[in-house]
C-alpha cells in the first residue's frame, strides 16, 4: 500500500528535478499573473473550472513551501481524466472560440502539477502570456486591459527573480528596468499601431458560445422588458453630427413582433439561420454629417442593429431590411460600430398594405380575452381605424391605469385582466394589449421591441442607451398615412417618454431595486454619478479609437495626411519605421556594448593576468583570491614575484573599496603596465634559457 503511495505522489522518481529549483517568490509572481490573468473571464468560465484552477494552483504553491507532494504520474493523469471528463459533459459538443478557450484555461491549471524545474517556469510563462491575449477576445474595456497588462508585467518581475534569485533588490530593480523598457519601446509600439496595415483576417471564427446574454430577444411575453429594466448594462452609445433629439424622440427600434402565439408576440417569418462569423466593427468612418449618428453597440449574439425612424445606412457593415429595420450581415458577438442617417422628410415607403400583409397584421388566436374583443367590436362599430386608436388610448390617459415594474401575475386571458381588473403593468403589458384590440377592431397593427431614451454621457458629447430604457410599443396602419407610431406607455405614464424610467419610477420606487451595485440605481449622489460617466467616456473612447481602429479607420486616418496614402504608401511606411526602429535599437546595442566595454577594462585586465598565470604554469583555482594566486605565481616565477604581490594588491584595493571612477581608470592603468612588466620579465627569463615547469 504505502509503494502505490510512493508511486502516486512521485516518490519513486528519483531523478525527478526538486520543486525546490524553482525560487518560491518567482513562483509566486507566476501564480498572481495567473489570477489577474483569470478575473476578466470570470463570468464566462464555469464556476468548477475556476475553482479548480485555484485548487491546482495552490497546490502547487503548498508543495513549493513543503506541506504537501506534487502528485505523480498516474495521479496526475487521473485528475487530468476526471477534469477533461467534466469539460466534455458541459461542453456538450460545442465548440467555438469560447469553448475553446474554456479548455485552454484548463490545460493551464493541470499545467501547475507539471511545474518542477526552471524549464517548467519558461514553458508556463509563455502560456500566460497566450492566455493574456485570449483575454482580449472576450473584455476588452480599459480596466480589463489594464489588469491584464498588470499580470503581464508580473510575469515579467517573476522572470527576472527565477533568474537572479539572490540579487539584492532584485524586485525593485525589475520593476525600474520594467519602466525603463516601456519608455523606449512605447514610441515604437504607438507608431506601429498607427501606421502598420490593419487587413482583413482571410477567414474568421465565431465567438458565440449559445450563453444568453442580456439585452431584448425575438420574443415577447407580458413580464420579459419589466425584468430587464432591472438590468443597467450598456445596449449601445450614440455620437450625433448635429443636435441630439429630444428625449421623447428617441425611439431605437430593434425588430418587429407580428404573431402572437398564446401570450407570447413572436415574428411570423424567423430570420433564416446564418453561418457564424465576425461583424466588422469599424463601420463609423470620417466625421459625422449634420443629419448622421454613430452607433457603437455592445454584443448582442443577434444580427438587428438598432436605428431611429426614417434612417438610411451610411456604413456598409448594416444593411436596410425593410420595414424600417437595419441588420448585421452576421450575429454581432463583439461590439460593433456602425452609422446611419436620418433622411429628413422621408415618407415611408408604402403606399397601401396588401392582402397578405393585412392578413399578417390582423393574426389572432381562434380564442381567448373575450371582452378585449367585445371592446375592440363595440369601439369598431363607432369609430373610424384612426378614432378607435384616439379612443383606446383616451381609455389609458383617462381611466386608473398604472406603469409599474411589479405587474401582477396574469395567467389567463392576460389582455382582458390587464383591461378591466388589474390595471397594472409595464410596457409590454401595454402594447400587446393594445395591438390585440387594434386587430380585433379590424385594424393592422404589430409591436415593435427596441429602446426608447438614452441618458447623456460625460460632456454631453453622447447618448449612453442601457437595458433599462428597453421598450415595446405599436404601430397601426392607417389609410393614407402608413405606419403610425401609437404607444400606450405615453398615455399611461408620460413621464417615461420624456424623463426616462427613473422619474417614471420614483414613486414606486421600483427602479433597479435588485441591482444594488449598479451606480445608475443611486442618481442622488453626484460624485459617484460623475465617476460613472467619466469611466463610461474613457471606455468610449478607447472602444472607439484603440479597439475599433480597424482597416477602413485606418485608412481614413491616412487619407487626411498629406499626399492620401494608400495601403501601399502604408507598408511602405511601416516597413520604413520597422527598419529605423531596429536601426535605432543596433545603434543603442553597440553604443552600450561599447560603454559597458570600457567600464569592464579592469576586469579583461584581470583576466588577461590569469591567463598569464596559466601561460606560466600556475593554475588559476576556483574561488582563489588575488593575493593567493599572486604567492603561488611567486614561487614558480620568482622573477615575477614582487609584480605579481602589487597586482595582487591592487586588484584587492579596486574590489574592496568604495573608489572613484578615475581611480579606478588609474588602477586599470596601473595594472596593464605591471601586466607588461611581468610579460618581458618572463620573456626575458625564458630567453636566458630558464624552463617554465607544466605544474606548480
Amino acid at each position: 500500500m504505502s509503494r502505490l503511495v510512493d508511486v502516486l505522489l512521485g516518490r519513486n522518481r528519483r531523478s525527478e528535478v526538486p520543486i525546490d529549483a524553482i525560487p518560491g517568490t518567482a513562483l509566486l509572481w507566476l501564480i498572481g499573473s495567473f489570477a489577474l490573468l483569470l478575473l476578466p473571464q470570470w463570468n464566462r468560465l464555469p464556476w468548477w473550472l475556476i475553482a479548480a484552477c485555484v485548487v491546482l494552483a495552490g497546490w502547487r504553491w503548498l508543495a513549493q513551501s513543503g506541506r504537501v507532494r506534487l502528485p505523480g504520474r498516474w495521479l496526475r493523469t487521473g485528475i487530468m481524466l476526471v477534469l477533461i471528463g467534466v469539460y466534455v459533459g458541459t461542453v456538450q459538443g460545442r465548440f467555438t472560440v469560447d469553448t475553446a478557450a474554456s479548455f485552454f484555461v484548463l490545460a493551464v491549471g493541470l499545467k501547475w502539477l507539471e511545474t518542477r524545474s526552471a524549464r517548467d517556469f519558461y514553458v508556463l510563462f509563455f502560456i500566460l502570456v497566450y492566455l493574456a491575449a485570449v483575454n482580449f477576445l472576450f473584455q476588452q474595456d480599459i480596466l480589463w486591459a489594464l489588469l491584464t497588462f498588470a499580470a503581464i508585467a508580473c510575469l515579467l518581475v517573476g522572470l527576472q527573480i527565477l533568474n537572479a534569485p539572490d540579487l539584492p533588490g532584485s524586485l525593485k530593480a525589475g520593476w525600474k528596468r520594467l519602466g525603463l523598457l516601456m519608455v523606449k519601446t512605447l514610441p515604437v509600439v504607438v507608431l506601429l499601431f498607427v501606421f502598420f496595415p490593419r487587413m482583413a483576417p482571410l477567414w474568421s471564427v465565431p465567438l458565440v458560445s449559445g450563453e444568453a446574454r442580456s439585452g431584448i430577444s425575438d420574443t415577447m411575453r407580458p413580464g420579459d422588458i419589466s425584468n430587464l429594466a432591472q438590468s443597467s448594462e450598456r445596449a449601445f452609445r450614440v455620437s450625433f453630427g448635429g443636435p441630439i433629439p429630444e428625449y421623447r424622440d428617441r425611439y431605437w427600434r430593434g425588430l418587429i413582433l407580428d404573431y402572437l402565439d398564446g401570450e407570447t408576440w413572436r415574428q411570423r417569418d424567423r430570420e433564416p439561420f446564418q453561418r457564424p462569423g465576425r461583424v466588422a466593427v469599424d463601420g463609423g468612418i470620417g466625421a459625422l454629417a449634420s443629419n448622421q449618428y454613430d452607433v457603437l453597440m455592445e454584443p448582442t449574439d443577434q444580427r438587428w442593429a438598432f436605428s431611429l425612424e426614417n434612417s438610411i445606412a451610411v456604413s456598409d457593415n448594416v444593411f436596410d431590411a425593410g420595414e424600417d429595420l437595419f441588420r448585421f450581415r452576421r450575429p454581432a458577438d463583439s461590439p460593433v460600430r456602425y452609422r446611419l442617417a436620418i433622411a429628413a422628410g422621408q415618407t415611408r415607403p408604402d403606399s397601401e398594405l396588401s392582402q397578405a400583409a393585412r392578413e399578417r397584421y390582423l393574426q389572432l388566436p381562434g380564442e381567448g380575452n373575450p371582452r378585449a374583443r367585445a371592446l375592440a367590436s363595440e369601439l369598431a362599430g363607432q369609430y373610424s381605424p384612426a378614432q378607435v386608436v384616439n379612443e383606446l388610448m383616451q381609455r389609458f390617459r383617462n381611466e386608473e391605469y398604472y406603469y409599474t415594474l411589479r405587474p401582477p401575475p396574469m395567467p389567463n386571458d392576460g389582455v382582458d385582466t390587464l383591461l378591466f381588473e388589474e390595471q397594472r403593468g409595464f410596457c409590454a403589458h401595454y402594447a400587446g394589449a393594445a395591438t390585440f384590440v387594434f386587430r380585433a377592431a379590424g385594424i393592422p397593427s404589430r409591436v415593435v421591441v427596441g429602446y426608447q431614451g438614452g441618458d447623456a454621457g460625460a460632456g454631453g458629447d453622447y447618448l449612453i442607451v442601457r437595458q433599462y430604457d428597453a421598450h415595446a410599443w405599436v404601430e397601426v396602419w392607417l389609410e393614407g398615412r402608413g405606419w403610425v407610431r401609437v404607444d400606450p406607455t405615453a398615455a399611461i405614464a408620460p413621464d417615461r417618454i420624456e424623463f426616462g424610467l427613473r422619474e417614471a419610477m420614483a414613486e414606486e420606487g421600483s427602479f433597479l431595486e435588485n441591482n444594488l451595485t449598479s451606480p445608475q440605481r443611486y442618481g442622488d449622489l453626484a460624485v459617484l454619478q460623475w465617476a460613472s460617466l467619466q469611466l463610461d467616456r474613457i471606455n468610449y473612447h478607447w472602444q472607439r479609437w484603440v479597439v475599433g481602429y480597424q482597416g477602413q479607420s485606418q485608412m481614413n486616418l491616412m487619407s487626411r495626411l498629406p499626399g492620401g496614402i494608400g495601403m501601399k504608401e502604408l507598408g511602405y511606411i511601416t516597413a520604413g519605421l520597422v527598419g529605423f526602429a531596429l536601426l535605432v535599437a543596433g545603434l543603442v546595442s553597440a553604443l552600450s556594448m561599447t560603454r559597458g566595454a570600457r567600464q569592464d577594462g579592469f576586469r579583461r585586465v584581470v583576466g588577461s593576468w590569469h591567463r598569464l598565470c596559466e601561460q606560466a604554469g600556475v593554475p588559476v583555482r576556483s574561488g582563489e583570491t588575488p593575493v593567493v594566486l599572486a604567492e603561488r605565481m611567486a614561487e614558480a616565477r620568482p622573477s615575477v614575484a614582487e609584480s605579481a604581490r602589487i597586482f595582487a594588491r591592487t586588484v584587492n584595493s579596486h574590489y574592496y573599496s568604495s573608489a572613484s571612477t578615475r581611480q579606478a581608470d588609474d588602477d586599470t592603468r596601473r595594472l596593464r603596465r605591471l601586466l607588461k612588466t611581468m610579460k618581458r620579465q618572463l620573456k626575458r627569463n625564458q630567453e636566458t634559457g630558464s624552463r617554465m615547469p607544466k605544474h606548480d
